[in-house]
C-alpha cells in the first residue's frame, strides 16, 4: 500500500533520551482537521534509540491539507519509558503535493500519557501562539529547574545545582620522571616534546624578547587591556629622563601628543586577597607603558609593579636598560598580575559566568518556541555543564586554581566580583564600544592589533545575522511591547539578585522598546559566547604552559630595587616541576576545541524560513571572513590563529 506520508523522528543524543515506550503521533492541517492517533513502530527494529533517526511510512491518512501541527504522545511501557524527541519531519507523498519536508523541532522530553502539540517550525512570538497557555505552563516548569544562585559574593549568578582521569594519568606518568626543582631555564625547556599533546608552547620561543612582550598585549590570551595613554597617571613615577632613550628621538610629552604611548593599568588588583597554597608569594598591581615604534610594534619602556610608593615599599620604575635579569623579572611579575586579571575577569567572569547568568534568565522566561530562544540556544550548549565542572574541580577550595595561581581561587573570584561592579554590556560587552573606550579602535592609532582586526569582522557578521532574525520576526514596536516573554527576559537580566542577574548596561534597562535594542543585546550575547571566549581561552597552552613566559604563579617577593640578579634567582621565583606539569596539562585541556565551528550548530534549533535564510547567509559571510583571516596570518609573526571562524566554537564548551 502506498504511503500517504513519510514520517521521520530523531531521538535526542543525550543520556536517557531513548525509550522503549509506545510512541504515537497525530497530524493536524491548517484547517484544524486531525488524523487518527498513529502508532509508530517498525517491526523487527528497536525504534527510538538515543541519537537515532527512524523512518515510518504512514498510510490511510486521507483528506488532510497542508500539515500545520503534530501531537506527540507516549505511554509508560518498557523498562525505560522516558523519551527526548529532537525533531520530527514529514514528507507528503500525495498527488499534487510538493514532497518538501515539513519540520517540527521538538527539543523536549515528551511526558507520559499527555499530548505535546508542536506547530510547524515551532517558532513564533508568544502573542501569536495558538497554544499560549501550554507555553506559559512550560516556562513555569522550566523555572523549577533553572533557579538563580550566587556561588561567591558579588560574582554573576549561576545555575543552582573528565577528562579528570586523563589528567591524573598524564601527571602521574610524568611526575615519576622528575624531581622537584628546575636546575636552569634550559632544564625547564626540555620537558616539552614536539609532536605530542604537550608540544613546545609558542611562548617558549620568544619569551625573552621585549617585542614579544608587547605582542602579548595585542594577540595574547588577554588582549583586552591595552589602551592609548593620553596622560601619565599621577602614581606612575615615570619621567622623561627615564624613558627618552627608548622613544626614537621623541620626548615623553611629544610621544603622548603624537599618540605613540599605550598603557596597561592593573592597579585594581591592589586589594586582592592572597589565598591558595601557603607559601611566600606576592601579587603586584602594576602599570606598564609601551611605545609604538617605527615598526608599529609595541615596545615596553617602563614597568612599575605597585600602584603606590611608600617608605616601607620602595617602588622603582623598571626599564629595558636595567640589568637583563632584573628587567626580565619585572616583566614576569607584570605578566603574573595580568594572568590573574585574565582568568578572573576576561575569561571566567565575563565569558563563562556572565553567559551562564544569561542562559538561566533565558530558560526561566523564554519558551523554546520563541524565535530568540532558538537564535541563542546553540550558544548555551554545554555552558552550564562546563561551569559546574569548573567550579567543582578547578575553582573550588583546594582545586587547580588554588594550587597554581598566586592569589588562589578566592583571590581570583574577588577580581571577578570587583570587576562585576563596573562591567556593562553596552560598553565592556560590546566590542566596537569597548575598543573605542580604550581608544584603540582606529588602525591609524594602533596599526598592529590582531585581536581587533580579527574580532571586528565577526562582530559585524554576527550583528547582521541577528538583525535579519530580529527584523524578520518583529514587524514593529508594538510586536515588541506585546511580547511578554521577551519583556520578562529583559527584566530578569537587570533585576538584582535573587530575582535576576543584576547585569548593567542592558539596552532598554529592563524593557526592550526597539528592534535595535534587541539586536545590540543578542549580538553581544552571541559574540561573548563564541569569539569572546575563544580569544580568552584557546591561547592558554601557548601562553601559560612555559611559566617564564606568562607565569600564573610566582614564588617569593617582587623586586624592590635594581640590584643585579642571576638566572638562578629567576628560577627561585618560578613554579616547581609538579606545579609546572599541572599548568601544562590543564592548559592543554582547556585549549582543546571539541565542538563545531561558529555557525555549524551541533543541534538544529532553527527551521523557520526567516531563520534558515539568516543562518545560510551567516555561514556564507563567515566563510569569507575565514579566508581573509587566513591571508592576514600569512604575514603575521607570530600568527594569531585563535579567531579564524573555522576555529571558534558556537558556545563555551571548555
Amino acid at each position: 500500500m502506498k504511503a500517504d506520508y513519510l514520517i521521520f523522528i530523531k531521538t535526542g543524543d543525550r543520556k536517557g533520551a531513548g525509550t522503549d515506550a509506545n510512541i504515537y503521533i497525530a497530524l493536524i492541517d491548517k484547517e484544524g482537521k486531525k488524523s487518527r492517533k498513529i502508532f509508530l513502530d517498525c517491526k523487527w527494529r528497536n525504534d527510538f534509540e538515543q541519537g537515532r533517526t527512524d523512518k515510518f511510512p504512514v498510510s490511510n491518512v486521507p483528506d488532510l491539507g497542508e500539515i500545520e501541527f503534530i501531537e506527540l504522545s507516549r505511554d509508560t511501557k518498557g523498562f525505560g519509558d522516558s523519551w527526548f524527541c529532537d525533531r520530527v519531519w514529514i514528507i507528503p507523498n500525495q498527488p499534487g503535493v510538493e514532497p518538501t519536508p515539513i519540520y517540527f523541532p521538538v527539543n523536549r522530553w515528551v511526558k507520559a500519557d499527555g499530548l505535546l502539540k508542536i506547530q510547524k517550525w515551532d517558532c513564533c512570538l508568544p502573542q501569536n501562539d495558538v497554544a499560549s497557555e501550554t507555553r506559559k505552563q512550560e516556562i513555569l516548569e522550566k523555572r523549577m529547574y533553572y533557579t538563580l544562585d550566587q556561588k561567591s559574593p558579588g560574582i554573576p549568578v549561576q545555575w543552582d545545582i573528565v577528562r579528570t582521569k586523563g589528567i591524573l594519568l598524564i601527571k602521574s606518568k610524568m611526575r615519576r620522571l622528575t624531581s622537584d626543582t628546575w636546575s636552569s631555564l634550559k632544564d625547564l625547556g626540555n620537558i616539552y616534546k614536539k609532536g605530542t599533546s604537550l608540544d613546545i608552547p609558542m611562548g617558549m620561543y620568544r619569551w625573552k624578547e621585549d617585542n614579544y612582550f608587547g605582542k602579548q598585549r595585542v594577540q595574547g590570551v588577554n588582549p583586552v587591556l591595552v589602551k592609548l595613554c593620553t596622560e601619565i597617571p599621577s602614581n606612575f613615577k615615570v619621567t622623561n629622563e627615564m624613558v627618552s632613550p627608548f622613544l626614537e628621538g621623541f620626548t615623553l610629552d611629544e610621544a603622548l601628543a603624537k599618540k605613540k604611548l599605550f598603557i596597561c593599568d592593573l592597579t585594581m588588583l591592589e586589594d586582592v586577597p592572597l589565598m591558595g597554597i601557603p607559601v611566600e608569594k606576592e601579587l603586584v598591581n602594576p602599570y606598564a607603558l609601551f611605545f609604538l615604534n617605527k615598526e608599529n610594534d609595541l615596545s615596553p619602556i617602563a614597568i612599575q609593579l605597585f600602584a603606590k610608593t611608600t617608605e616601607d615599599c620602595p617602588n622603582p620604575v623598571f626599564l629595558p636598560s636595567d640589568h637583563k635579569y632584573v628587567w626580565m623579572l619585572a616583566k614576569m611579575y607584570y605578566n603574573n598580575a595580568d594572568s590573574l586579571f585574565h582568568q578572573g575577569s576576561t575569561h571566567l567572569g565575563f565569558t563563562h559566568l556572565i553567559m551562564e547568568s544569561v542562559a538561566v534568565a533565558a530558560n526561566r522566561t523564554l519558551s523554546m518556541s520563541h524565535p530568540l530562544y532558538r537564535l541563542i540556544a546553540p550558544h548555551f550548549l554545554f555552558l552550564i555543564a562546563i561551569n559546574s565542572r569548573a567550579l567543582n574541580k578547578l575553582v573550588a577550595p583546594g582545586g587547580w586554581v588554588d594550587q597554581v595561581m598566586t592569589a588562589g581561587a578566592g583571590g581570583m573570584l574577588s577580581i571577578t566580583a570587583k570587576r562585576f561592579q563596573s562591567w556593562r554590556l553596552d560598553r565592556d560587552g560590546t566590542l566596537p564600544e569597548e575598543l573605542k573606550m580604550r581608544q584603540v579602535d582606529d588602525p591609524e592609532v594602533l596599526p598592529y592589533y590582531p585581536y581587533r582586526d580579527d574580532a571586528l569582522p565577526i562582530w559585524y557578521c554576527i550583528k547582521n545575522y541577528v538583525t535579519r532574525f530580529v527584523e524578520g520576526h518583529y514587524e514593529n514596536e508594538k510586536a515588541i511591547e506585546d511580547d511578554w516573554e521577551l519583556q520578562e527576559f529583559s527584566k530578569a537580566l537587570v533585576s538584582p539578585y535573587p530575582n535576576g542577574c543584576n547585569i548593567k548596561g542592558i539596552p532598554g534597562d529592563g524593557k526592550f522598546q526597539t528592534r535595535q535594542q534587541i539586536i545590540d543585546t543578542f549580538t553581544s550575547f552571541v559574540f561573548i559566547s563564541s569569539v569572546g571566549h575563544a580569544a580568552a581561552n584557546f591561547a592558554q597552552y601557548d601562553e601559560y604552559a612555559f611559566p617564564p613566559n606568562y607565569p600564573s604563579f610566582m614564588r617569593g617577593k617582587a623586586p624592590r630595587n635594581k640590584d643585579p640578579i642571576t638566572e638562578a634567582d629567576i628560577i627561585k621565583h618560578l613554579p616547581h616541576k609538579a606545579m609546572t606539569l599541572d599548568i601544562m596539562v590543564v592548559g592543554r585541556i582547556l585549549s582543546d576545541r571539541g565542538t563545531n565551528a561558529l555557525g555549524d550548530f551541533e543541534i538544529d534549533y532553527i527551521f523557520d524560513p526567516i531563520g534558515t535564510a539568516a543562518v545560510k547567509q551567516f555561514r556564507e559571510e563567515l566563510e569569507k571572513i575565514s579566508e581573509e583571516n587566513t591571508k592576514r596570518n600569512e604575514t603575521r609573526n607570530p600568527p594569531y590563529a585563535y579567531l579564524n571562524p573555522m576555529h571558534i566554537p558556537n558556545s563555551i564548551s571548555i
